[in-house]
């Protein structure tokens, strides 16, 4: 139920972080692995380590804010059954205080690439008829409002309303479109924000769990989105956020 042999997954931003960590799983799940991002050699190197284990990755430049590189890897030769859209970047900083480029920056980054890319590789899906996977990596802000996030915020809820679309039009080629909500996830993109003092004491009574959350947790549930155990789920955006969405803590003790 849980395996992907004979499956091929291109994961768009597996250079590091929460990418890396869902091209190891889906390759460790069975999964022919295709690591995508700009740094080719970083990828060779990651994609060398997976079949080092007796696993099937392949390393493919990837640039998601340019259109010929993104045409390139979706009209390349490889067959894709699952697409996980991961690539992304942040600046953090008061709404109005962004420039116009970094504005561009980021829905470059974090939307436009993605969206086109999800239509070139769908396309190619429903022409072959085969149904497949498509997980979209949100955030936190696809669901709720944090203060100094507003144009990171735009690109993730987009990416939850076209999972939701998406869904609803490509159910009847039997392609699952799902969005995963990471929360309060380590990686490189925030670790000096969790380095800031009253960062970590905040978590704890913010959320049930009070551990900061890992790349690998949310690899988990990519790894479920991408089987054929999550055949009947589509349009949903599922936080992977140890509570933070659905709960609170308090001091209280009966």
């Amino acid at each position: 139920m849980f395996s992907l042999r004979g499956r091929t997954a291109l994961v768009a931003g597996a250079s590091r972080g929460i990418g890396l960590a869902i091209a190891r799983a889906l390759a460790a799940a069975g999964a022919r692995a295709l690591l995508a991002a700009r740094s080719l050699e970083l990828l060779e190197r990651h994609a060398a380590e997976l079949r080092a284990e007796g696993l099937q990755a392949q390393a493919v430049r990837l640039d998601v804010t340019d259109p010929a590189s993104v045409e390139a890897v979706a009209s390349g030769p490889d067959e894709v059954d699952i697409l996980v859209n991961v690539a992304g970047t942040n600046i953090r900083k008061s709404f109005l205080d962004y420039t116009p480029e970094e504005y561009d920056f980021l829905l470059r980054t974090n939307l436009h690439g993605l969206v086109e890319l999800t239509r070139r590789v769908g396309g190619r899906m429903i022409a072959r008829a085969r149904g497949g996977k498509v997980i979209n990596i949100g955030s936190l802000m696809s669901l709720r409002g944090l203060p100094y996030l507003s144009i990171y915020a735009i690109t993730k809820s987009a990416l939850a309303g076209l999972t939701r679309v998406l869904a609803a039009e490509w159910a009847r080629y039997d392609i699952q479109v799902n969005c995963i909500a990471p929360g309060m996830i380590l990686t490189d993109l925030n670790r000096e924000v969790w380095q800031r003092p009253g960062m970590r004491e905040w978590l704890q009574g913010s959320q049930a769990n009070p551990r900061l959350g890992t790349p690998e947790d949310v690899a988990a549930v990519a790894v479920f989105l991408a089987s054929p155990a999550s055949d009947y789920i589509t349009g949903q955006v599922i936080a992977v956020d140890g509570g933070y969405t659905t709960t609170a803590v308090w001091p209280y003790h009966p």
